[in-house]
């Protein structure tokens, strides 16, 4: 049976993806930061799916955790297929003189140093079996520079960078490795960005119809799902009613 591996999946994406592959038959590998809502979801998609669920609450900015956690798996657990780096966030949309510093460590922590550090600690198993695949999700403002989007589009730029040089050094291991760029998605994304501001968060959305995490979901799914000589590299996905970072058509 296969085995996942998903980062940040109580909410969003994450646990999307661990509701797609779940229902796939595939065994998961389940990580994030609020350790009650981890256990029961687990205990939800064991019971639905009848596929094994490992929990592991830690946070991905912690080097120390990552290593705890990540270095110890138990060995039915070490047949790892596929590394989803879902965990990530932004923060604040200020322009850069009037930014929060604190937000920018956050960002940076999570979204690039917490996709590393997860990386190094699974890779070893991908070069081991000769096989793998990372999926590193990244944003269309990785693509694009927007006003307030300062740090948060560098991260996301340094995730396409990272996903790039996986894809080289990694050639020779047959490991995967593709970037999934999504746009404006109706999930916690905006209230985290707002600080519990769902005026703001729900602004974002108003007027059209954005992606769903499920929809992101299906695209892991079906990257991660074809033929071992197939990789799909990079992949920017939007709503409709989306262009890029800057076009969006909204109704009256």
């Amino acid at each position: 049976m296969n085995t996942i591996l998903i980062t940040g999946a109580t909410s969003g994406f994450g646990k999307a993806i661990a509701e797609r592959f779940s229902a796939e038959g595939w065994n998961c590998i389940l990580t994030g930061r609020r350790k009650e809502r981890l256990e029961i979801l687990a205990a939800e998609l064991s019971s639905k799916y009848n596929v094994k669920i490992l929990p592991l609450s830690f946070d991905v900015r912690h080097r120390e955790e990552v290593v705890q956690y990540l270095s110890s798996l138990p060995e039915e657990w070490q047949q790892i297929d596929i590394l989803v780096n879902n965990a990530g966030l932004a923060l604040g949309r200020e322009n850069f003189n009037d930014a929060e510093i604190d937000d920018w460590d956050t960002m940076i922590d999570t979204n690039i140093k917490g996709l590393l550090y997860v990386s190094k600690a699974i890779i070893p198993h991908f070069i081991k079996n000769k096989k793998g695949h990372i999926i590193n999700i990244g944003s269309t403002a990785a693509k694009d520079i927007y006003p307030g989007g300062n740090v948060y589009c560098a991260t996301k730029h340094a995730v396409d960078a990272i996903s790039q040089s996986q894809r080289i050094e990694l050639l020779a291991d047959k490991i995967k490795v593709t970037a999934i760029h999504p746009g404006a998605a109706e999930t916690e994304f905006s209230n985290v960005r707002f600080k519990g501001n769902n005026a703001k968060a729900d602004a974002v959305y108003e007027g059209y119809e954005p992606l769903h995490a499920e929809d992101i979901a299906n695209v892991v799914y079906y990257c991660s799902t074809l033929p071992e000589h197939v990789c799909i590299n990079d992949l920017v996905m939007t709503c409709t009613a989306q262009a890029n970072s800057f076009y969006t058509h909204k109704e009256e």
